[in-house]
This record gives structure tokens, C-alpha cells and sequence, in this order.
């Protein structure tokens, strides 16, 4: 494939991705749902940049995630921009190099494994870092923690639902 094919499918996957984080903007869910609904949904547009693109234009839309997430006040202080884009980029080179040396579904677990661990030691590192009142750091820590194995999770299986659907799936 040729690297502006590349850049174009990286692009409409940014796209989509972006379209995907504005959902919260416009229709009233509830922030733990809408976390898992649309983090599942973001992870999802991470892996088909993986596949569809390259792993290093999947990067890009592993930090551009958490900007867009800041702009629209999801991230509370953009310092929160680090902690989530290191999680991101994890889920990426997690399911990158776990797909090139297992298969789909336990590079899926590894990247889901390694954006959860990313995460929480980031997310901990900033509150203790930026001392935080109790009440907001409980709630960062919360939605920032385990959740996000679910949602690498179910990010695995809405791509693999992509995937499949393109007919691209390698049997």
C-alpha cells in the first residue's frame, strides 16, 4: 500500500475517532457510560489505524485522543493530556508487537493489559504529583483506572466487528 493511502485511511479514522469523542457533546449520557461506550469506541479506531494504516499514524491518534478529550473538558488539566496518551500509545505498541508474535485475540488481552498498567501508573504519578483535592482524585483514579481494561477490551472486539465486516480479516 502506498503511503498516502496510508495517510488517508489514518485520516478518516481520525475522523471518526473524532466524531466518536463528540457523541458526549451532543447526546446526555451518563459520564460512565459514555466512558466505556465511547473509550471503547476510540480503542477501536486505534486498532484499525494499526491495521488499516500503520502502527506509527495509529501513535498520532493515540495522542491527538486525549487533546480533543481536554478541548471538550473530559481531562480536567491538560497535564492529564500525558498520562492518557502514554495509556493510548501502550494500547498501540501492546497490540502491535503482541499481533506479531501471537494472534489477534491475545495481543487484543496484552494491549488491553498494558494500557490498563500505563494508566494507572501515569494517572497516579499526576495526582500525587499535582496534589489533587480527595475527592477529584478518587474520581480520576476511578474512571481512569480498571475501566480502561474493559474498554481495550471491547475496543479488540468492535475492530475485529470492523475488520470482519471489510472482509480484510487474515483467517
Amino acid at each position: 500500500m502506498r503511503k498516502h493511502q496510508h495517510l488517508t485511511r489514518a485520516a478518516l479514522l481520525l475522523a471518526i475517532m473524532l466524531i466518536f469523542q463528540s457523541i458526549r457533546l451532543f447526546v446526555p449520557v451518563p459520564p460512565f457510560v459514555s466512558m466505556f461506550v465511547i473509550g471503547s469506541a476510540v480503542n477501536a479506531c486505534l486498532l484499525l489505524a494499526v491495521e488499516q494504516a500503520s502502527w506509527r499514524l495509529a501513535l498520532v491518534l493515540a495522542v491527538i485522543a486525549p487533546v480533543i478529550a481536554y478541548l471538550q473538558q473530559v481531562l480536567p488539566l491538560p497535564i492529564f493530556i500525558l498520562p492518557v496518551a502514554a495509556a493510548n500509545s501502550a494500547y498501540v505498541l501492546g497490540y502491535y508487537l503482541g499481533n506479531r508474535f501471537t494472534g489477534y485475540w491475545p495481543a487484543i488481552g496484552m494491549a488491553a493489559v498494558a494500557k490498563a498498567a500505563a494508566m494507572f501508573a501515569m494517572v497516579t504519578w499526576v495526582i500525587n504529583w499535582v496534589q489533587l483535592p480527595a475527592k477529584l482524585a478518587t474520581s480520576l483514579s476511578m474512571m481512569l483506572g480498571w475501566p480502561q481494561l474493559i474498554t481495550g477490551l471491547g475496543g479488540g472486539i468492535l475492530c475485529f466487528i470492523v475488520l470482519k465486516r471489510l472482509s480484510v480479516w487474515k483467517s
